[in-house]
């Protein structure tokens, strides 16, 4: 297994706040992970130590073998950062803006030159280049953002929500953006996100509460064990299928002319129905959701 991100004890306090309380994980290169959390649950703070911005009170990080601490040059070399907020200016041209913040790595004109055309092209804004940042869509921007994160060839790029205030077709668009990125370049993405959806297509995920690790797995792991299926039934013969449930000790619950069941498993699904089939118009099985898994880990909704 090559872990490219590799967290140990890692502690950060503010007076009595534990904003993160000893947390232990890693990051597999080349791979996509998902660190999810409600507002406020030690997300950012992690992130923030991790691209050496912050500084540790405890633990050990080590990002592509550098050691946190002792190699910060080496470890900003080795990432990229999309923040919440972008970090370009309004009144520059998206090329502007990308020969400015690459000026910051010590390339020659040539690299620069080379690197800015590469990132250019990686987030399909070669075409507008020459416009201002300020007069950009939303997508617009965010493509710009991480265009600015690429100049360097990270090996790493870290994306803090990336798409929130997006509308659902541009935020598609840009997460195309990133997926390609993973698969052309071999890069590993770190990801928050408050999109379910999103995270749903991680290779593994970790969700941080209050400062703790409080579930870690791959996104059907998470929803196996912290969701439930639902089976939804549009009965023919309501009363008769409300007796077998009674009979049975199965809970359900009525929303419009269907009724309701949340199972401990797909497969209580086929035992059921073969019982009520006679008495039933139709019949769906959902199955659980990150969003479900999400809520069912801390208890509480993503933007609480």
């Amino acid at each position: 297994m090559d872990k490219i991100i590799e967290v140990t004890g890692l502690k950060k306090t503010y007076g009595e706040i534990k904003a993160v309380d000893g947390i232990d994980f890693y990051v597999e290169r080349g791979k996509l992970f998902a660190f999810l959390g409600p507002n406020g649950a030690g997300k950012t703070t992690t992130i923030n130590i991790i691209s050496t911005l912050l500084r540790k009170d405890a633990g050990i990080v080590s990002v592509n073998d550098h050691v946190l601490g002792d190699d910060d040059a080496l470890i900003r070399g080795d990432i990229g950062i999309v923040f919440q907020d972008s970090v370009l200016d309004d009144l520059l041209t998206v090329e502007e803006n990308l020969w400015t913040r690459g000026s910051f790595y010590g390339l020659s004109q040539e690299e620069l030159k080379e690197n800015v055309e590469i990132a250019l092209a990686a987030t399909n804004i070669t075409d507008i280049r020459n416009r201002r940042y300020k007069s950009l869509s939303g997508g617009q921007r965010r493509r710009a953002d991480i265009a600015r994160a690429l100049l360097h060839h990270p090996r790493i790029l870290f994306l803090d929500e990336p798409t929130t205030g997006l509308d659902p077709q541009t935020r598609k668009s840009v997460w195309n953006t990133i997926i390609e990125l993973q698969h052309k370049h071999g890069m590993t993405i770190f990801l928050t996100t408050h999109y379910m959806e999103e995270a749903d297509g991680a290779d593994f995920v970790i969700v941080i509460d209050e400062g703790e690790i409080a579930a870690k797995g791959t996104p059907t792991q998470l929803k196996n064990k912290y969701s439930g299926d639902l089976l939804i039934v549009e009965p023919d013969d309501e009363a008769k299928i409300k007796n077998y449930f009674d009979d049975k000790a199965i809970d359900y619950v009525k929303a419009n002319d269907t009724l309701r069941v949340t199972l401990d498993s797909t497969m209580d699904a086929i035992h059921i129905l073969s019982d009520i089939e006679k008495n039933i118009h139709s019949f769906e099985v959902k199955h659980g959701t990150m969003d479900d898994a999400f809520i069912g880990i801390t208890g509480k909704e993503m933007r609480e």
